[in-house]
């Protein structure tokens, strides 16, 4: 791929899945501006560690980019494919172009991540590590996507780096990514919302409501506990093939308890609490369709059974689904409490039993499903990207 008419990188992997080569070049037009050598550090951390296997440099030089306004992602980042282990990291691409505008204005938020780790709601053994406060949350859209970037479900969102040591060293970075939040939530989650919400809540489910769930989903990756309590090493570690799941579970209702805490600070303001609610349940469905292999939908199956049980969502007559707002702060403090506590005891056993008591599809659930593929709403968006979308050529 080509970007920025001055960089381009190819990689090419062997028959034993080593990299063979790696070609890198920089155009001598290129002028030596301060993004551009951030760039430049990256792409050298980068071309090292993917013949070294050293990924922490080249994180470092990564969490240097915030102020870029061309971002770059590369390498075997996610272990979403990694079904044995939860430990191997598949490559992928991302090319992004910054927002300023609502950068600026989300920034403030990763300010709070100390405050809002102290009022997590579970025992303060399970809160003393300090996140850090060289945080980055931002805005961008999608330019480019390759490798596992492109494959199956589409992220909207992104949390980096993952290694346990840069986030406590030097934050981590949040990317909200606007032009794919859109797409889905015009194109997927608006026609679930009027197939499976009942009609006088349907209203509540907006874009604000959105983009800030997704949002605080990535800021509260950054939130909770990465190393046990129990010497078990770090929850990663401990819960192997089940850590991915419950990562995405903690994050996603870990980013709905910060919703209701600011909002009652008067800190986020962009929807109501109800919108944040009502526009959560309905994206659980749009998750739950990727299916349980997937880390999202088996924790999004999880959370909607949960949610269920606690009384914060109920089926009405014509089978859609109605939130109840009472019950649902209590389910969230609770639902948070459980994840935190086996992350932080690093139980695999525990973890095991916990999905597996709580991730089973119901025959409502499935119903409401099959409800969504008969009425030929989309499971996701594909990307049409590349030189012909652009109407060029390749030289």
């Amino acid at each position: 791929f080509i970007f920025d008419t001055a960089i381009h990188w190819l990689n090419q992997c062997g028959p034993d899945g080593g990299v063979r080569r790696i070609l890198d070049f920089v155009g001598p037009g290129a002028p030596p501006t301060p993004p551009l050598r951030k760039i430049r550090r990256y792409r050298s951390e980068t071309l090292d560690y993917l013949l070294t296997d050293d990924y922490q440099p080249s994180d470092l030089a990564w969490m240097d980019m915030r102020t870029n306004p061309l971002d770059i992602v590369v390498g075997p980042i996610e272990t979403y494919e990694d079904q044995l282990m939860g430990y191997k990291a598949a490559h992928e691409t991302f090319v992004l172009l910054k927002d300023l505008e609502w950068t600026a204005r989300l920034q403030r938020y990763a300010e709070l991540l100390p405050e809002l780790q102290r009022g997590l709601p579970v025992d303060s053994v399970y809160k003393t590590e300090t996140p850090g406060t060289d945080a980055d949350l931002g805005a961008y859209d999608v330019l480019y996507v390759s490798g596992d970037a492109n494959a199956g479900s589409k992220t909207i969102a992104i949390n980096l780096p993952n290694d346990e040591e840069v986030q406590l060293q030097k934050g981590s970075r949040r990317l909200q990514l606007k032009n794919a939040m859109r797409a889905k939530f015009d194109r997927i989650l608006l026609p679930i919302t009027e197939e499976l919400i009942v009609e006088d809540q349907q209203a509540s489910v907006t874009f604000d409501a959105f983009f800030g769930n997704t949002m605080f989903h990535e800021v509260a990756h950054g939130l909770g506990i990465k190393n046990t309590i129990t010497g078990s090493g770090t929850v990663r570690e401990a819960l192997a093939d089940q850590a991915s799941a419950i990562e995405e579970g903690k994050a996603d209702v870990l980013g709905l308890y910060m919703v209701q805490s600011l909002i009652e600070r008067g800190e986020w303001t962009e929807a109501e609490l109800m919108d944040h609610y009502v526009t959560f349940v309905a994206s659980i469905f749009r998750s739950i369709r990727f299916g349980a292999s997937s880390a999202h939908g088996r924790a999004n199956l999880v959370r909607f059974n949960y949610f269920e049980d606690q009384g914060a969502i109920e089926q009405a007559e014509d089978g859609r689904w109605r939130i109840v707002p009472e019950q649902m702060g209590a389910a969230v403090d609770a639902l948070s409490r459980d994840i935190l506590t086996l992350q932080g005891d690093g139980d695999y056993d525990a973890t095991v039993a916990f999905v597996e008591a709580n991730g089973q599809m119901t025959p409502a659930l499935q119903s409401s499903l099959d409800r969504l593929a008969e009425a030929g709403i989309p499971v996701d968006v594909v990307f049409e990207q590349g030189l012909g979308v652009l109407g060029l050529t390749a030289e």
